[in-house]
């Protein structure tokens, strides 16, 4: 019998207890991988001590990916990466999944898989490793998938597989004022990706271009694959309405929405502006969580017990919100708003679009390519342009109609079955399929496969 090569993916976003488009770039990734027929072997950066026993393992992995900080960005963390950096390979330490933990708390965060492999703060040490030595950590195992798709631009080489890499966009280098990271580092990284890569994989057209003309890349080398969404879920319209009631307070197409990070590069400080000016009455409600910069781009709506825009009583800031939530949020929008500086891809965007919701979205990145038609574009740097725009899809029933009706039409461009068929072109064209006569079976916690 015939089986699929194996498939190797990282755990890099996925450990994030509260994950970003990123994270959902990588779910989707491994869902549709065990689609093809194996779930996949997935790479952590997790501490499962090599010398713990075997049955533990799956204990110590879960009690760490069960926490809410992130070892890698604590304290201990900022004190590890002063500390000399051996230049040598890093052996993976197998963690056997059998049962012994009650997982399915997981089962929104952790995809299907075949194999789990850890390695303490791998992330970390592969850029301190990266950047004392200038090259790649490599990482080993017993028995390597045949391709390792790293999710991110990592300096990680996985020894014995092909290793490909995801860069999703270059804004860290095209919008380097927006973003945190070393410049001169990151644009090293990138160009290492390319150099090491037997493919780069990316997500649009928009950022194809950018990869080719930018960092130079062999444009034969550079393959955009795009990238799905999660299924959308049906929601009967009187469901909806009890939720979004229950929930929220709120009533079917009576608010607007934006979901995304808090951060200059997703433009919420101009939107907020924008939507004040605006006058509508339609409440706006942003819902993401708060990154670099966030108090800037969140200013104009005051600190608790302070504000004093009259406008500012109509804009309800949430936190991040579990999958579920957000979905009802999304499906009873009158509008997603969502005017980013710059994107590569823009999920958000096609969530919308699919659930038939009209969009207003900007000219930045790749934003044109993956709306086509069925979304209302502007400058996001234009406040006015901004304004004027939710005040039309406010007021124009017609409009909101046409664009709802436009939006699945346009999203089924990045259907699961579209994505997947592009992919496994990409991975058929790097290796020569293997026989094995017991394909594997995915792990599975409760009803959810895992």
């Amino acid at each position: 019998m015939t089986r699929p090569f194996r498939i190797g993916i990282d755990g890099l976003n996925l450990a994030l207890p509260h994950g970003t488009g990123v994270a959902t770039y990588s779910r989707t990734l491994a869902r549709t991988v065990a689609e093809m027929g194996r779930a996949p072997d997935l790479v952590f950066g997790l501490p499962v001590p090599p010398r713990s026993s075997r049955d533990l393992r799956e204990t110590l992995f879960f009690a760490e990916l069960g926490r809410d900080d992130q070892p890698e960005t604590s304290p201990a963390a900022a004190k590890r990466a002063r500390l000399f950096v051996a230049p040598w390979a890093r052996r993976l330490v197998e963690v056997p999944v059998q049962g012994r933990v009650r997982a399915e708390a997981f089962a929104e965060r952790l995809p299907s898989f075949s194999t789990l492999h850890s390695f303490g703060s791998l992330w970390s040490v592969a850029a301190r490793h990266f950047k004392r030595y200038r090259r790649f950590l490599t990482v080993t195992m017993a028995d390597p998938p045949e391709i390792m798709h790293w999710t991110y631009p990592l300096p990680i080489h996985l020894a014995g597989a092909v290793n490909i890499y995801t860069i999703h966009d270059l804004v860290p280098l095209r919008l380097p004022h927006t973003s945190l990271e070393n410049k001169r580092l990151h644009d090293r990284l990138l160009r290492s990706c390319i150099g090491r890569a037997a493919r780069i994989c990316t997500v649009s057209e928009a950022s194809r271009r950018d990869i080719v003309e930018f960092l130079g890349a062999d444009p034969g080398q550079v393959v955009n694959c795009y990238q799905s969404i999660d299924p959308v879920p049906a929601i009967d319209s009187a469901v909806l309405a009890g939720r979004l009631r229950a929930l929220f307070d709120l009533e079917p197409q009576g608010y607007f929405l934006y979901f995304g990070a808090i951060e200059p590069k997703k433009n919420v400080g101009r939107l907020i502006e924008a939507y004040l000016a605006s006058e509508v009455a339609t409440p706006l409600v942003i819902v993401g969580g708060r990154g670099w910069r966030s108090e800037n781009e969140l200013r104009l709506l005051g600190s608790a017990g302070s504000q004093s825009l009259s406008g500012v009583a109509r804009i309800r800031k949430l936190d991040y919100l579990p999958r579920r939530m957000l979905d009802v949020l999304i499906a009873g929008a009158r509008g997603v708003l969502f005017p980013s500086l710059y994107e590569g891809f823009g999920l958000p965007v096609v969530e919308a679009l699919a659930r038939g919701v009209p969009v207003m979205t900007s000219t930045g990145g790749s934003l044109p390519e993956v709306t086509g038609s069925a979304a209302l574009l502007v400058d996001p740097y234009d406040v006015g342009a901004i304004a004027a725009a939710i005040r039309k899809l406010d007021e124009d029933a017609e409009l909101r109609r046409a664009l709802a009706a436009m939006g699945p039409a346009q999203a089924d461009r990045f259907a699961p079955a579209r994505f997947r068929a592009n992919l496994s072109a990409l991975y058929r064209s790097l290796v020569v399929p293997v026989h094995d006569t017991v394909p594997a079976q995915p792990v599975t916690f409760g009803a959810a496969t895992i």
